[in-house]
């Protein structure tokens, strides 16, 4: 059993709130975390997608009174919506009785409408979390070296499989299921061989400003649609997009957010790179470690931290701006070497931005000043650093 990260602040949330959304991608582990919290009292399990726990729930308020001292866990709650509004009855009838706080655990892969449903009814009452596949620090051990977590990805079950070949095999599975049946079931009604190929044209495009308009006439569609696909999968957990760096600036800037597949192994699985040999002579490899070190630095940053990317219409460019509560601005390249070397693009971007320090993020390697405020550093050592900027 890996500790996952959130294993503590999903129990003090639990602890303080009477509802609890833990939100995340299909297969993160979202069941797993929650059957097998500590809990001071017993919990009561629904898998809202089983028939058989939905039949259970035919008069539901009736049914759910019988576990007032349990943590009633609800899975894939977005299938029934119209639990929430009980939810909030229930919450502020236990609150009246003034029973423990400890009530609900509701788990969901479907963001949008989750979140739309569970705020308006109960607001004031929930709390919400997101649970990402396994991260970098999560899996630190010297049998799990990084190459293999950035070529199998974070899915537990890809990570932790036997073999490179049955974890593409399991990733292929994973995206097969997605396209043909999650993303029907959000109302799309585009082929699956169409799904396929938006999602294989996106991930060759990996960290790259998407041409919304280039992208919909090779695929044969109108660009709202396209959007709309994506606005999806972004809503699933499956695409990043990081916005672009936005201050008063004289130079022309790139507006356009950068899109990228969260988990590296589900990237490599639409390029058809099964072995890390592959990734490495792949053209894909600099914007693949680059989405792999972004998503563990974004998972990983604390509240209030924002995140951009700069780029300017001459080619100047900056990975990942993060600009901290206490008013610090850092410049983050993100580059696949042992030897980083400070470029004039860097420079003038860094001080377009104005920021306060500037880093270099290798795949290993002992900290390494490149000037005054640049440093060179590991990708674990830069996420140990960051609470302390």
């Amino acid at each position: 059993m890996i500790t996952r990260r959130l294993s503590s602040v999903l129990v003090e949330r639990l602890q303080q709130t009477p509802v609890v959304a833990l939100l995340g991608a299909r297969q993160v582990g979202k069941t797993t975390l929650a059957l097998a919290l500590e809990m001071d009292k017993p919990k009561h399990y629904l898998d809202l997608e089983r028939p058989s726990d939905i039949a259970k729930l035919a008069d539901p308020e009736l049914y759910l009174s019988r576990f007032s001292d349990h943590l009633v866990i609800l899975d894939e709650i977005q299938v029934i919506p119209s639990l929430f509004p009980l939810l909030r009855s229930l919450v502020d009838e236990r609150r009246r009785r003034g029973e423990k706080v400890a009530q609900f655990l509701i788990l969901g892969s479907a963001t949008r409408d989750l979140l739309q449903q569970s705020s308006e009814t109960l607001a004031g009452r929930i709390s919400y979390l997101e649970l990402n596949p396994l991260g970098l620090t999560e899996v630190k051990t010297p049998l799990d070296s990084l190459e293999r977590h950035w070529l199998r990805g974070g899915y537990p079950d890809s990570f932790l499989a036997p073999t490179d070949e049955a974890s593409n095999q399991w990733r292929e599975d994973y995206v097969t299921s997605h396209i043909e049946r999650h993303l029907p079931q959000l109302g799309i009604t585009a082929t699956p061989i169409l799904l396929r190929r938006l999602c294989t044209m996106v991930a060759h495009q990996q960290g790259s400003t998407l041409n919304i308009s280039k992208l919909a006439g090779s695929l044969g569609i109108d660009g709202k649609t396209v959007r709309h696909y994506l606005d999806l999968l972004e809503g699933l957990y499956l695409l990043r997009t990081l916005p672009a760096w936005s201050r008063n600036s004289k130079k022309r800037l790139v507006r356009s957010a950068k899109v990228y597949w969260r988990d590296s192994g589900i990237l490599h699985n639409l390029a058809e790179l099964q072995e890390i040999e592959q990734v490495l002579g792949h053209p894909l490899c600099g914007h693949s470690w680059e989405g792999y070190c972004l998503e563990q630095i974004l998972t990983n940053l604390p509240s209030r931290y924002t995140a951009s990317h700069y780029r300017t219409h001459a080619g100047a460019e900056i990975d990942l701006v993060i600009e901290t509560p206490k008013g610090k601005t850092l410049a983050v390249e993100i580059k696949r070497t042992l030897s980083p070397k400070l470029t004039p693009s860097f420079i003038e971007s860094s001080k377009t931005i104005q920021s306060t320090q500037g880093f270099f993020i290798m795949p290993d390697g002992d900290p390494i000043p490149l000037s005054d405020s640049v440093e060179a550093m590991s990708l674990l050592d830069f996420m140990d650093k960051i609470p302390q900027l």
